[in-house]
């Protein structure tokens, strides 16, 4: 039975307004027999930003790929795809449909992309050249579409950087991807995607990588780009705090299909259909007063602050004045990036570290699984002295250290079954052979709400929630006592996020490990932590627990952070602009 869309606009047609810039209509989209997009239709106007949101598999990106001619061979598209940069001059009946068979040659493709649309890709880091200068890449993103000096070129380069508002332009034109931070790679991503002036600009989960404040550094660039250039923008996001304070439209997408869509405050405030409803239900809130019930009642919330009262169990991780080095190279002196940190977690409890990029976070994370040693201060894991143990020590600690990753995908052995992956560690510290190694793997698939026949397949088969499901049974299976989580939900759409996170929850109260829990996420961080630590360049901002930390900062800097978080309401965020 065909799953209709539900309209939030006025009843009857929606009238057709001049300035569309992109038609779409009944695209369809096949991989072999698996209808990954089926019957979309939408439009965008000048000045526009629409939208795309859905669970991962939804059918936003090849959506998105079909709009640009970027199919891969294997897809078949049917439907109608109609661009133009001047929609007023050319009507719809007139204009040519991208699709149609013979209709747009490869080599047409190439001179639409740019020109007419763009694309920024979700990790700047994979989208820039690294062996070739800023300035370089925007010269030959200019030259491939247009005539033109290379002096010129590079003159607009400058000029590309200082609209999306990279400092001193002149100089970091001629500069490499590494010597910038995140955001900046971003905002060079932006100025690629501008640099021929096209009518439409693809966003595709633009933020995904980015911290708090850099997020929102880039959502006040893309909306004054909007303003200034007048362009449309297809926007793919699972944050429903970017949609809020972003799109003036939003489209909802489901196993490929249209289920709702609308404008952004009517959607938000009144869904029509339950799967929107969900989707928005699963989204955190940074309000101390919603954290999870389950969390709460936690009897390691019953302890202080870092001890473990009434008991002689030892912390499970204590930080004492501790300092991280990095060596130099070529020469140059090291670089320090923890700056005499002290923190105590006792077992049982959940310490949430935030900050912005390059704040030390993960670099706390690697000092607590025994990666790095301490160049002052010491270390302490289950009351082993990290900085001093022995390998044969620092061996036996591992084994009550979990880690959980933030990419299961790049981290589990595409070539190893799930049975296998889970199993690796028992193996490597002969804890299990045979029956008994088989019935542990069992048992810990169980444990995370999989299957024990899931042990038979491979990583590829599995959705991303089922894999990090996967990476969390990986880390348990030798009953660590500690955890180090590194941002093990920013790769998951809310859904599914909501889902990892109720079980992470349900097993620390169960387990009883004590977890580092690293995110950029101050609304995933205060659902799960009992404990926030504020990091920045290195040195502790703020410590203490999350109701105090999240609901009662009292640095400027945790407020900075907080204010920077979008909310999923687009009255309220707008408000606060």
């Amino acid at each position: 039975m065909t799953e209709l869309i539900t309209e939030l606009e006025p009843p009857g047609p929606r009238p057709v307004r001049p300035d569309a810039v992109l038609r779409i209509s009944e695209l369809t989209v096949q991989f072999g027999e698996r209808l990954a997009v089926e019957s979309v239709s939408f439009s965008i106007e000048r000045g526009e930003i629409l939208a795309l949101v859905g669970e991962s598999g939804s059918g936003k990106t090849v959506t998105a790929y079909a709009t640009l001619g970027l199919l891969p061979d294997s897809a078949t598209a049917q439907g109608s795809v109609q661009l133009t940069d001047d929609p007023v001059a050319r009507p719809a009946h007139e204009r040519p449909n991208l699709l149609a068979a013979g209709g747009v040659s490869k080599d047409a493709w190439s001179g639409l992309r740019g020109q007419l649309a763009s694309m920024v890709f979700q990790e700047p880091q994979t989208a820039l050249n690294p062996v070739k200068t800023i300035g370089w890449q925007l010269s030959e993103a200019l030259r491939a579409h247009r005539r033109i000096t290379r002096r010129d070129a590079r003159r607009r380069a400058v000029e590309l950087l200082e609209l999306v508002g990279i400092p001193e332009p002149e100089h970091r034109v001629d500069a490499y991807p590494h010597q910038l931070s995140g955001g900046q790679k971003q905002r060079v991503v932006i100025a690629l995607a501008l640099a021929n002036e096209p009518v439409l600009l693809i966003a595709d989960e633009p933020t995904t990588a980015l911290d708090v404040s850099v997020q929102a550094e880039i959502l006040t660039l893309l909306g004054e780009l909007r303003d200034r250039l007048g362009m449309a923008v297809l926007l793919i996001t699972h944050n429903m705090g970017v949609v809020a304070d972003l799109a003036d439209r939003v489209l909802v997408m489901r196993n490929g299909r249209m289920v709702e869509r609308g404008e952004v405050v009517s959607l938000f405030s009144a869904p029509f259909t339950d799967y929107t409803r969900e989707l928005l239900a699963a989204v955190p809130r940074l309000r101390v007063t919603e954290r999870s019930a389950e969390l709460e009642s936690s009897p390691a919330l019953e302890s202080g602050l870092g001890t473990d009262a009434g008991t002689d169990t030892p912390p499970a991780l204590v930080f004492r004045q501790a300092s991280v080095d990095y060596p130099g190279r070529l020469g140059r002196p090291a670089f320090r990036a923890l700056h005499e940190v002290s923190v105590t977690l006792a077992a049982g409890r959940i310490l949430g570290v935030v900050g912005e990029s390059g704040s030390g976070k993960s670099t706390l994370g690697r000092a607590a699984l025994g990666l790095l040693r301490p160049s002052s201060g010491s270390i302490e894991v289950d009351g082993t002295d990290v900085g001093a143990a022995s390998r044969s020590e620092l061996r036996r600690l591992r084994r009550q250290i979990g880690v959980v990753p933030q990419d299961p995908a790049g981290t589990l052995d595409p070539r190893l079954s799930v049975g296998d992956s889970v199993a690796e560690p028992l193996q490597v510290h002969r804890v299990s052979t045979g029956r008994s190694l088989r019935l542990r793997v069992a048992e810990l698939l169980q444990s995370v709400s999989l299957p024990s026949w899931y042990a038979e397949r491979r990583p590829h088969e599995l959705s991303g929630g089922q894999r990090q499901r996967v990476a969390l049974a990986r880390a348990l299976a030798l009953r660590p006592r500690l955890l180090v989580a590194d941002e093990p939900t920013s790769a998951l759409d809310v859904s599914v996020q909501a889902a990892v996170l109720a079980e992470f929850v349900r097993l620390r109260t169960e387990l009883g490990f004590a977890c580092v829990f690293i995110s950029h996420d101050l609304a995933v961080v205060n659902s799960v932590s009992d404990e926030v630590l504020v990091l920045r360049d290195g040195r502790v901002v703020e410590w203490g627990r999350a109701e105090q930390v999240l609901g009662r900062p009292s640095q400027p800097y945790t407020q900075a952070l907080l204010d920077a978080v979008p909310i999923p309401d687009p009255i309220e965020q707008r408000a606060r602009r």
